[in-house]
């Protein structure tokens, strides 16, 4: 009988799926059932090998080497994982087997996830597309009743391949490029390099800030006070403040309306990362991982979308989940419920998966067991489904304006109409974000009634205020998100559908290697560059630090998952970017190659070429980096006499050629001793060998 196949993602999504199937027969890497097989890949099984693969020359890192763009992508599976590929290998190749389902995450990843495995096996079997956007029993059944053709994701397939070859190769070249010509490992990415640039912009504008002072020229009858336009000059200000006070004041504006504020939209993974981080002060790659477990564990919807709406037939879903919240969520009281979802319905604005919300198995269990954190996300995500489906926030707005000697004065207030939504979120950062302080400031505050248009204030009371112009704030992970989404806006027109740099999905992952990497670090909520961060930009060519640029080829990754574009227009611009790389590379003045040489001390002088020889972290090496030549701090050959490389020994074998060292420990004799070091070279490395000093005689010591 003819079975299928079903790789998934992970373990824990291939028993969902099993157990959806019947597969319960539990073997080495898989579960079976009458009629399929489940299997996964434990995440990325495969990855693009390394340069050296191709040609063993590349181990060397030579600018003269460059560029390196493969005609042949080589994946290697990873060591630990290669028994989980061998399952899935046997599997595939099974007789029995008709055809496979890919069950990986739905997106771009999934797609990648799925296709290295399948090209490794040298799989040619039909495939089918599972796509879900919840782990729950009936959307996994529902699923596999409407699988499509998984020729139907092709275009998601290219853009996934793409986009992880343009990474590897700007990765390699632009890496290796600027460490050969400067000398220090300068780490260089796509995404990453625009991102760290935007870090260091905003630090650069706050450090050169110059804050410059402005003034307002306040009055009041004691009941109320209006205040002046900003004023650059003191001496105007102060003018203005004698001309005004103790005279007489005309109401000369009172005007009231009545404004509204939509309630939010729901969340994407974006806007929830960033709300995570400002009530909790949650990392972005905190917040995926625990909405991941929660994907995982059937709580939440497909965290990883792009989308704040649903689809005109989840309206049902959407009223009933929104009904629950009054119960589900210990902060909210019956009449807080929203329920008008034809707010959050847009058929337009959902591609592959919608927003984030709670699952309706998520509301039955409660949530009891789980993590703060999750329970923090589960309450964040559920208060905002009843905004997003509430009432507006309805308030009056009065405007004041008074003439004081022909010059104008003016005051706003407003109160409440009607709360809406904002009582469902003050009521959540009430209960969920006690210790924090609303970000806005508090404007409930209404104006007195008693003005009308044409009355005369007596005798008004003038005072001068002084203020200062603000630099811009440091980055949080919060409004780097904001700063990474919008990224380029201004050079695409109103109809390019995604813009930004990175996506929903991969955002996280690149502060992180900012933040690993050590060009970016964490300052309580700020996120800041380092100053190896800083010295990367400054030499870096604006292309590679250009989020416009970056933006756009996101823009042209969404289209060529549409088919709007094919693959290789987009890697002929990648490989074009990297030529410009290598020629603005080629044109470094020496002076300039040498800006991060200028405080190393020269150790002595290399034996094999005669170049000079720094010191490194772990050895002492000769700075031309065409030569192999190193003396390591730690080798075997002294290891085994329990002593290592130090400055002081390195100099003298540079100098001399050896160096007399005390206490050597004889492993054979359990006991230490003393012995010159001698320095050779062979093949281009630095051999070791022992000349013990002859014992001086006794008549030696007579004559001395």
């Amino acid at each position: 009988m003819a079975k299928f196949l079903v790789i998934a993602e992970k373990p824990s999504v291939a028993q969902s799926l099993a157990k959806n199937l019947s597969a319960y027969q539990r073997e080495d890497g898989y579960l079976e059932g009458n009629s399929c097989i489940v299997s996964w890949c434990l995440g990325h099984l495969a990855e693009y090998a390394p340069p050296e693969i191709y040609d063993e020359k590349y181990e060397k890192w030579q600018f003269e080497d460059l560029p390196i763009i493969p005609e042949v992508w080589n994946v290697q599976v990873s060591e630990d994982k290669k028994k989980q590929f061998e399952v899935l290998c046997s599997l595939m190749n099974r007789e029995d087997v008709a055809y496979l389902v890919n069950g990986c995450d739905a997106g771009r990843e999934g797609e990648l996830i799925f296709k290295r495995v399948y090209d490794l096996a040298g799989c040619q079997k039909p495939v089918k597309r599972l796509w879900i956007s919840s782990m729950e029993d009936e959307a996994i059944q529902k699923g596999f009743q409407t699988l499509k053709d998984g020729k139907e994701y092709a275009g998601l397939c290219n853009a996934a391949v793409c986009r992880a070859q343009a990474d590897w190769l700007i990765g390699m070249n632009a890496t290796r490029a600027y460490t050969t010509r400067y000398f220090k490992r300068l780490v260089v990415g796509r995404v990453q390099t625009p991102t760290l640039s935007m870090l260091t912009e905003r630090k650069e504008k706050i450090e050169h800030f110059k804050k410059e002072a402005y003034y307002k020229v306040s009055l009041s009858d004691g009941k109320l006070t209006v205040t002046s336009e900003n004023i650059q000059s003191e001496a105007e200000a102060d003018e203005l403040r004698k001309l005004c006070d103790g005279e007489e004041a005309m109401v000369t504006k009172v005007k009231k309306a009545q404004k509204r504020i939509s309630p939010p939209k729901l969340y994407d993974l974006t806007s929830l990362q960033r709300e995570a981080n400002r009530y909790f002060g949650y990392t972005a790659q905190k917040t995926l991982d625990m909405l991941q477990e929660l994907y995982e564990e059937k709580m939440v919807t497909y965290p990883r979308t792009d989308s704040q709406y649903v689809t005109e037939d989840m309206k049902e879903t959407v009223e009933t989940l929104a009904d629950e919240m009054t119960d589900f969520l210990p902060f909210l009281k019956s009449e807080q419920s929203g329920g008008n979802a034809e707010r959050v319905i847009n058929n337009t604005k959902v591609s592959d998966h919608h927003a984030i919300l709670l699952t309706k198995e998520a509301v039955e269990k409660g949530m009891g067991g789980l993590s703060d954190g999750k329970k923090n996300l589960m309450m964040l995500i559920g208060q905002q489904l009843v905004q997003a489906t509430g009432e507006d926030y309805l308030y009056e707005q009065t405007e004041i304006s008074v003439q004081c000697k022909e010059h104008e004065f003016a005051t706003k207030g407003k109160l409440p109409v009607q709360m809406g939504f904002k009582e469902v979120e003050e009521a959540f950062r009430k209960y969920c974000v006690k210790d924090k302080k609303s970000d806005e400031p508090d404007n409930k505050t209404g104006l007195p009634e008693v003005y009308e248009e044409g009355m005369i204030l007596v005798s008004v009371k003038a005072e001068k205020s002084t203020h200062y112009t603000s630099p811009p704030k440091m980055f949080t992970e919060d409004t780097l998100l904001a700063a990474m989404e919008t990224a380029g806006n201004k050079e695409f027109d109103s109809e390019t559908e995604k813009k930004g740099l990175g996506t929903p999905a991969t955002r996280a992952n690149i502060i992180e290697k900012l933040v690993s990497s050590g060009y970016a670090e964490r300052k309580g909520k700020q996120i800041l560059p380092t100053a190896a961060g800083c010295e990367l930009i400054h030499v870096m060519t604006e292309n590679l630090k250009s989020a416009s640029l970056t933006a756009e080829w996101e823009n042209q990754l969404l289209m060529m998952e549409k088919g709007k574009i094919r693959d290789d227009e987009f890697m002929d611009g990648i490989v074009s970017m990297i030529t410009e790389i290598l020629s603005v590379c080629r044109a470094i003045p020496e002076e300039e190659r040498s800006r991060f040489q200028t405080a190393r001390e020269v150790i002595g002088k290399c034996p094999i070429c005669g170049s000079d020889v720094y010191e490194g972290k772990s050895n002492y090496y000769c700075s031309d980096r065409s030569c192999p030549f190193a003396l390591w701090k730690s080798n075997r050959f002294l290891e085994s006499m329990k002593k290592s490389m130090d400055k002081k020994m390195a100099v003298e074998l540079l100098k001399r050629g050896r160096t007399h060292i005390k206490g050597l420990y004889s492993k054979k004799k359990d006991s230490k001793f003393d012995a010159d070091l001698v320095l050779g070279v062979e093949d281009g490395k630095a051999r070791f060998s022992l000349e013990f000093p002859k014992k001086k005689t006794n008549s030696n010591k007579k004559k001395k």
